[in-house]
């Protein structure tokens, strides 16, 4: 079987599994499995940007290389495939946790942020809403680098997997108490915590994949008791894919 279609089963079926684990042990209860902006999270956010925003970044990359040839130096080439998705995890993990917290400190993207942080029921599928210009961003450095570095084509599928279903994962509405484990992985009994109503402005908890950023730097947050609410508390944020990418721009 393909990466191509192996990496589809692999996200569909990690989405099947968090929300089953939602119904089963879920963290805040009576949240429901079709709350406000289910539909468009899935079906413009999830599923039509991602599309759409993938094979824009594709291009993109794809283009700088073309002019640049990073890739022809074959820096990771030779590394077996586990080594360069380790590699890659780590190193954008590393980056995506600071560029986080200045998304949080920038009033200018905070602008961008502002979408992911509007959910006011935290899940599965909180974590696709985000604004194209983040994503674009994010993703063209993530897969960017991978490209530049010669790594495996499969590397990229590999990685978007991992991505996909953790970022499922650190969202979703689950009673898990990891351990120890939550000072090394990161997981949604802290994840949550930097969607709670009172995190929006400065933040703690900016980890994705790797909890030890945040235990390293100082930003972690891990309360006995649960958030009152999540979502933003500041603003009257809009409902609908175009009125909530055009609210980053709106007039101070």
């Amino acid at each position: 079987m393909s990466w191509d279609i192996l990496s589809l089963i692999l996200i569909v079926s990690g989405a099947l599994v968090l929300v089953a684990l939602e119904r089963l042990y879920p963290y805040d209860r009576g949240q429901k499995l079709l709350r406000d902006g289910f539909w468009t999270d899935f079906l413009l956010y999830a599923l039509l940007q991602s599309y759409v925003l993938g094979l824009v970044i594709k291009h993109l990359v794809v283009w700088i290389d073309a002019g640049a040839g990073f890739s022809r130096l074959r820096l990771v080439s030779d590394w077996p495939v586990a080594a360069q998705v380790l590699f890659f995890l780590v190193l954008h993990d590393f980056y995506i946790y600071w560029f986080h917290r200045l998304q949080h400190r920038s009033p200018v993207l905070w602008r961008i942020h502002e979408a992911h942080h509007s959910t006011k029921d935290v899940d599965w599928l909180s974590g696709s809403r985000s604004h194209s210009l983040e994503i674009l961003i994010n993703q063209s450095i993530e897969f960017g680098a991978i490209l530049f570095l010669g790594g495996a084509p499969e590397v990229f599928l590999i990685k978007g997997v991992l991505s996909a279903v953790w970022g499922m994962y650190i969202h979703s509405n689950i009673d898990v108490r990891s351990g120890v484990l939550q000072y090394v992985l990161n997981g949604p009994e802290m994840h949550r915590w930097h969607h709670s109503a009172d995190a929006a402005d400065g933040g703690f908890n900016f980890s994705t994949k790797l909890a030890v950023w945040d235990w390293l730097f100082g930003t972690a947050r891990r309360p006995a008791r649960k958030p009152a609410a999540y979502g933003l508390s500041d603003v009257d944020f809009p409902k609908g894919y175009v009125a909530q990418h055009l609210f980053a721009f709106r007039r101070r």
